[in-house]
């Protein structure tokens, strides 16, 4: 069996709650509607799989330095959020589309800045030649799949934001802090499937 077909086989019905939107799920609408955009949940095919991630540089208008998940807003151009997704790992980290065998786009997720993200879960050979895109990214590292859905390594941080307490997930991976969406995002993935 494939790895994406283990993936496939072990994604189910969330077991708890899912996590909706940043703000503890308070995110109002922006008048606008929702801005679409999609992530790239990139598994690698390894004996023990690892997921892709990018620590972004510390310039950009949104999540500046934060760790994320390759991807962006969704074009007019796309073929969807698995589209945007591919596109943005190919523009982001040099991911060649036609790399990723996409096994399922999972549950939206809300932004305080007003985006809705699909996830777009997917497996990549290992060891690709990933290259940075050195206005939006600056590392491109790797993390065990078994750490990131291990709930003991879910923690819970917090904040005041518009006068109140808001409360998040974070993991600490080394040095790195996954926090906001990511971890939501996380959070949510690890609700969904289960994993030896």
């Amino acid at each position: 069996m494939t790895l994406a077909q283990r993936l496939r086989a072990r994604l189910g019905a969330p077991g708890g709650p899912l996590l909706i939107g940043d703000l503890n799920g308070e995110a109002p609408m922006p008048d606008h509607g929702w801005r679409q955009a999609a992530v790239l949940i990139a598994v690698t095919d390894r004996t023990e799989p690892g997921v892709l991630l990018t620590q972004r540089t510390g310039d950009l208008r949104t999540h500046a330095g934060q760790v994320a998940f390759p991807g962006g807003s969704i074009d007019p151009t796309d073929d969807g959020a698995v589209g945007a997704a591919l596109r943005e790992a190919s523009e982001e980290i040099a991911l060649p589309p036609d790399s990723a065998q996409v096994v399922a786009t999972l549950d939206r997720y809300h932004t305080v800045t007003g985006f809705e993200v699909t996830p777009v879960l997917a497996v990549v050979p290992p060891d690709l030649p990933l290259v940075a895109a050195p206005r939006e990214v600056d590392a491109i590292f790797e993390v065990p799949l078994a750490f990131l859905l291990d709930t003991a390594n879910h923690g819970l941080g917090s904040r005041r934001f518009a006068g109140r307490e808001r409360h998040y997930y974070e993991l600490i991976f080394g040095e790195r802090r996954i926090w906001g969406a990511t971890a939501a995002m996380i959070v949510n993935l690890a609700q969904r499937l289960t994993w030896p």
